[in-house]
């Protein structure tokens, strides 16, 4: 059955490419907080092996609510690495250390990307696709990935 939710079918089809899009950007910087979390060495590392994980387990509720918000306005959430790697604007690799540091440098780009990406939909959620319940919902994802950018800038100074 389809969702009968207010809004035109061709908005919530728009509107679901660009959350499908920011879910495989969420998968992917879950699967590299998580790489952190497993291969974070040095002097540091028992602290920052436990701030990753909390990062992580962040993430992976960020990445649950965005497949949900996908379902909710009556499309299906891309599932399969296949698809995440298609959609992600994110690397999937980079060519660093095992340090805290190198891992944290990469991490805030990869946010502040999500940060920009999430940025430069609220507005046309609302106005062009007139969806206000999911242009409020990314307006919360925003403010979870700016804290999360904080917290890990945080450890660069």
């Amino acid at each position: 059955m389809k969702a009968k939710i207010g809004i035109k079918e061709e908005n919530t089809k728009a509107v679901s490419e660009q959350l499908a899009k920011l879910l495989a950007d969420e998968f992917v910087l879950y699967t590299k907080t998580r790489n952190a979390h497993w291969n974070v060495e040095g002097p540091d590392f028992h602290t920052m092996h436990l701030f990753f994980e909390a990062q992580y387990i962040k993430l992976d509720e960020l990445m649950d609510s965005v497949a949900e918000r996908i379902r909710k306005i009556g499309h299906y959430a891309p599932g399969t690495l296949t698809q995440f790697l298609k959609l992600t604007h994110l690397t999937e690799a980079n060519d660093r250390q095992n340090t805290s540091l190198d891992y944290i440098r990469e991490l805030v780009e990869d946010h502040s990307s999500i940060i920009e990406f999430v940025r430069g939909n609220i507005n046309p959620f609302a106005d062009e696709y007139h969806d206000l319940g999911t242009s409020d919902f990314i307006t919360g994802l925003l403010q979870d990935h700016e804290e999360m950018a904080w917290m890990l800038r945080s450890h660069l100074k």
